[in-house]
C-alpha cells in the first residue's frame, strides 16, 4: 500500500485488501502461543466502513459508510483505539501513529483491560519498552 507510512520493524503487514483494507500485526515472531498467546496479537485494522465483527470473523461485514476507521485490537475482546477519518490516507497516516507510538511504549494499555492479567501485561511491557 503506497499512502502506509513507515512503520517500526515490529509492524509487518498481516493483510492487504483489493477494497482498501488492511490488517498490520504486531511481532508475530513472538505472539506464537510459546512466550505470548497468539490470541493476544495486536493488530491494527484499517477499514472503509466501521467493523461489526471481532478479528477472526468476516472481515467484510462493515456498514455502508464513507468513513475509513483504524481499529486497535489488543486481543479479540480488548479494544485500544477505534477512530473515525475522513479518508483513506488520514486513516493510513493514524493506524501508522499508533503502531510507532505502541512500539515506543507510549500507549497505556492496561487501563483497556477489565479483569488484569498482571503477568502478561508485564511482558507486553518489556516487549514495548514501558517497562523502563
Amino acid at each position: 500500500m503506497s499512502d502506509l507510512p513507515d512503520l517500526p520493524d515490529s509492524w509487518v503487514v498481516w493483510a492487504d485488501g483489493d477494497d482498501g483494507r488492511l490488517v498490520l500485526a504486531y511481532r508475530p515472531d513472538v505472539f506464537d502461543a510459546g512466550e505470548y498467546p497468539a490470541p493476544c496479537l495486536p493488530t491494527l485494522y484499517v477499514t472503509h466502513g466501521r467493523r461489526t465483527r471481532r478479528p477472526g470473523r468476516n472481515p467484510r461485514n462493515t456498514t455502508a459508510s464513507s468513513d475509513w476507521f483504524v481499529t486497535f485490537y489488543l486481543e479479540p475482546e480488548v479494544t485500544l483505539a477505534n477512530d473515525c477519518h475522513s479518508s483513506q490516507a488520514e486513516a493510513l497516516a493514524a493506524a501508522g501513529d499508533l503502531a510507532r507510538r505502541f512500539d515506543d511504549g507510549e500507549l497505556d494499555y492496561r487501563g483497556c483491560y477489565q479483569v488484569p492479567r498482571e503477568a502478561y501485561l508485564d511482558r507486553l511491557d518489556d516487549l514495548t519498552g514501558r517497562a523502563e
